[in-house]
């Protein structure tokens, strides 16, 4: 079996190394040569179409790759991309203009030497200020967090290193990344690039901003509760929560072991404009890392289900209240579907109502036992009305009730899976309603919970079950953008993404309209 295992994912590779030379599709752990060879060729490397800053992450890659542009040159034009445009947004909070193009001018001088390059080689991104970035505080939000400096790059980080990436700024997040609005005392509130009055998101607000606005090609974030998809919807972008184990997590900074199952609950990952650069990234994010015990090494593609692949387009619970414009976008996602030979059929999921209440439970119940008092002291009043309102739907369990909710886990787990036997997909709403103002949730407690439970609610329930969940833009409702979620099985990322795919060839990326108004 393990030796069929990495078989498979052998030819994965090298299709992927051959689709990132095309310039799209998937890629490789490694790519192919560049350099004087590249360089020596008679025909004139090909640029993309627009500024360097408008590229996909794919078309960046390659274009470095080929010599049609630098990595200098590449990273000159976000950095400049950032100058113009985050005064106003506030996305990222760290820039680092100087080491970046030091890492930029390195670059280049690697590559006019010959040799393997990584898949990111070059290509700008931004990292999330809630990871371990090596030498700096892990601020997360906090100015409390000052004195916890990272003595080495998370694993997340180490990877997207590794493969040539570099790193133009850290983002913004909420404080202790708990809220789902991007502010705190610290850096102060980050904007929508769409519209200002509605919010970007959180946890990995900053992240989206980001990337939605051309700083970066990839951003990365992470997802506890709806803090990738989230975002993503709320600027107009694409991104995957993977699977748990899938990509490897680690702080070294950090004063204490996560409890077990909010590290379950967990998954760091990326956002970006296109599909094909979440792909690129996933793959890039994923290697292993020895600091996380429960990184799995799992096969990027799985097996194709019989085609056409079902997809369940999940029935919505009575007391969800949809805005006409929701209702409509997924519809719209389910005819592009249907248009790209799948065969959608609006379903009930498995109780989605109870895995939401177990996902509150027992996250509300281990941040209660192992970080409220804590987190308490040093945050602001925003912070206690936010979590205030969390908390409240949440069932105070003692130590039976936390060992029936942790059964429950398991038991809603087999049923998702038993349910991805007939449909491989569900398609389901991020959101029923129009994306909230930017801090809404400091109104009050009930506001919370109305968000959480009454609106997001398709969001965080994922979390408790360790599945995969991609996010990609449908449609714009009175300038705003929509999205949609795909579920997919465990380890099935490439179901989900597929089907993000499909919609987005029909769709187009928003962004480029998002651009255009901003100019």
């Amino acid at each position: 079996m393990a030796k069929k295992t990495a078989t498979k994912k052998k030819s994965v590779l090298k299709k992927t190394a051959k689709a990132l030379k095309k310039g799209s599709g998937r890629k490789s752990a490694v790519a192919k040569p560049a350099g004087k060879a590249a360089a020596g060729k008679s025909a004139k490397p090909r640029r993309p179409n627009g500024p360097a800053w408008q590229w996909s992450a794919v078309e960046t890659a390659a274009a470095i790759r080929s010599g049609a542009i630098s990595a200098v040159e590449a990273v000159e034009a976000h950095l400049e991309r950032m100058r113009t445009v985050n005064p106003k947004l506030n996305a990222v909070v760290v820039d680092l203009s100087e080491e970046a193009l030091k890492a930029a001018q390195a670059a280049d001088k690697q590559r006019a030497k010959g040799g393997e390059l990584g898949l990111l080689h070059g290509v700008p991104i931004t990292i999330k200020e809630n990871v371990d970035y090596e030498g700096r505080p892990n601020f997360n939000g906090v100015p409390a967090n000052k004195d916890l400096i990272a003595p080495s790059d998370a694993p997340v980080v180490r990877n997207l290193k590794r493969s040539g990436a570099i790193v133009i700024g850290l983002t913004n997040t909420p404080e202790f990344s708990f809220r789902g609005f991007t502010d705190n005392p610290l850096h102060g509130l980050t904007l929508n690039p769409w519209d200002p009055d509605i919010t970007c998101g959180g946890s990995s607000g900053g992240a989206g901003s980001a990337v939605a606005a051309g700083i970066g090609t990839i951003a990365h974030g992470n997802d506890i509760g709806g803090s990738l998809r989230w975002p993503a919807h709320c600027n107009g972008v694409a991104t995957i929560k993977p699977t748990q184990g899938r990509i490897p997590a680690f702080n070294g900074s950090a004063t204490s072991e996560r409890p077990m199952l909010a590290h379950l609950m967990s998954a760091q990952g990326p956002l970006a404009r296109h599909v094909a650069d979440v792909r690129l990234a996933l793959e890039v994010m994923s290697q292993r890392d020895p600091r996380d015990p429960w990184w799995v090494p799992a096969p990027l593609v799985g097996e194709r289900p019989k085609r056409p692949i079902k997809v369940a387009l999940a029935k919505i619970p009575e007391d969800m209240d949809v805005d006409p414009s929701v209702a409509a976008a997924l519809r719209q996602a389910a005819d592009h579907l249907e248009r790209s030979g799948y065969r959608v059929s609006e379903v009930e999921v498995p109780d989605i109502n109870g895995v939401w209440q177990t996902w509150c439970d027992i996250i509300t119940n281990e941040t209660v036992m192992m970080q409220e008092a804590a987190m308490l002291k040093v945050t602001s009043e925003d912070f206690h009305k936010s979590w205030g309102g969390m908390k409240a739907k949440a069932n105070v369990l003692d130590l039976k009730g936390w060992m029936q909710a942790t059964a429950a886990r398991n038991g809603h787990i087999r049923a998702w899976q038993l349910f991805f036997e007939e449909y491989p997909v569900v398609l389901a709403p991020t959101t029923v309603k129009p994306t909230p103002g930017p801090r809404e949730d400091t109104i009050s407690s009930e506001r919370v919970r109305e968000i959480f439970w009454g609106e997001i609610r398709f969001i965080s329930a994922i979390n408790v079950l360790g599945l995969p969940g991609a996010v990609v833009p449908v449609a714009l409702h009175d300038g705003k953008p929509i999205g949609v979620q795909l579920i997919a099985g465990r380890y099935r990322e490439d179901l989900a993404l597929d089907a993000a795919a499909a919609i987005e060839k029909r769709v187009g990326v928003l962004a480029h309209r998002l651009w255009e108004r901003m100019a």
